[in-house]
């Protein structure tokens, strides 16, 4: 019984792993009609005509944007997705050749795909994959972010030069992604904004979004752009008030703390704790006496909080 038991427990184990990942199908398909081909793409094409394959083979993207199909010779495919191109092949087939025919089209290796990484990462620069990344995917390729990244990445697409941008952001042209207008366009191009606390370091994979071919992934220091986003803020009467950085799990009596504690003048049972949100302004009070004694909880922070300890009345 226990031979078939720890069997048992080996094959659940071994079917909830290839369960978790082992591609779906149905996923790779959908990345495949909606992906654009380029110059070294390899796509399988399969004919078939009177209920039988007439051809099956491997085609190439070549440097001029081309495929050579069977049968019919050069077709432009750069720019085109697979369904596109099979809408392109059908109907020279079924004039010249094959009564009613079915194309298939499978992309068997990419290899036109780009990526572009820059800022708080150790290898920043461009890379060329055969798959389709996540955006850790491609932080792991340029070698993991530094200590001083940023909370949060910036993933701007379609950019006209994205090779010089990789490279060398200038900061007028990512200045507008200041935490106080996070929305705003680059270049006629709005950013996405992948949350990189909530993926780093509490693994939120609802974060690690799939990157398109093309994509330029911007990982500002925490010292440079989006300090909001961040760090910290400690004003008033402490003894060291200024910007620290954030640190998950912070409390606002920590903070505190590390502001150099309290002058001999503040009044911590009347602390506030100003929040900015993308919609309002919420303003927190909180007794950081009763919290030094133990009679009430701490305050969990959230990056880019203002800690205000006002000046005793007496």
């Amino acid at each position: 019984m226990q031979d078939f038991s720890k069997f048992s427990w080996v094959a659940f184990l071994g079917l909830f792993v290839w369960l978790v990942w082992v591609p779906c199908p149905e996923t790779a398909a959908s990345d495949d009609a909606v992906y654009r081909l380029g110059a070294g793409d390899v796509v399988r094409i399969s004919i078939v005509a009177g209920g039988e394959e007439q051809v099956a083979k491997e085609m190439v993207v070549g440097d001029t944007g081309d495929v050579t199909v069977p049968f019919i010779g050069k077709l432009p495919a750069a720019g085109l997705t697979i369904n596109e191109l099979e809408k392109q092949i059908i109907p020279p087939l079924a004039r010249d050749f094959f009564v009613d025919p079915q194309v298939h089209l499978q992309i068997k290796e990419y290899r036109s795909l780009q990526f572009f990484i820059s800022g708080a990462v150790k290898e920043p620069g461009v890379f060329s994959l055969d798959f389709m990344p996540t955006i850790m995917d491609l932080i792991a390729k340029a070698g993991g972010v530094t200590p001083e990244r940023g909370n949060l990445a910036y993933v701007l697409r379609g950019m006209k030069d994205p090779v010089r941008m990789a490279e060398e952001p200038a900061m007028e042209e990512l200045e507008e992604l200041d935490a106080e207008v996070p929305t705003q366009s680059i270049r006629g191009t709005k950013p996405i904004i992948v949350d990189l606390q909530r993926l780093l370091d509490e693994g939120d994979m609802t974060e690690n979004i799939r990157l398109a071919t093309g994509d330029t992934v911007y990982i500002p220091p925490g010292t440079k752009l989006n300090q909001a986003a961040t760090k910290i803020y400690v004003q008033g009467e402490v003894k060291k008030p200024g910007v620290f950085d954030f640190q998950p799990g912070m409390t606002a009596l920590a903070a505190c703390i590390m502001a150099g504690g309290f002058d001999q003048f503040a009044a911590p049972n009347r602390a506030r704790i100003i929040r900015q949100t993308d919609s309002e302004r919420n303003v927190i009070t909180i007794d950081l006496k009763k919290v030094q004694t133990g009679d009430a909880p701490d305050l969990p922070l959230q990056p880019g909080d203002r800690i205000h300890i006002p000046e005793s009345w007496l």
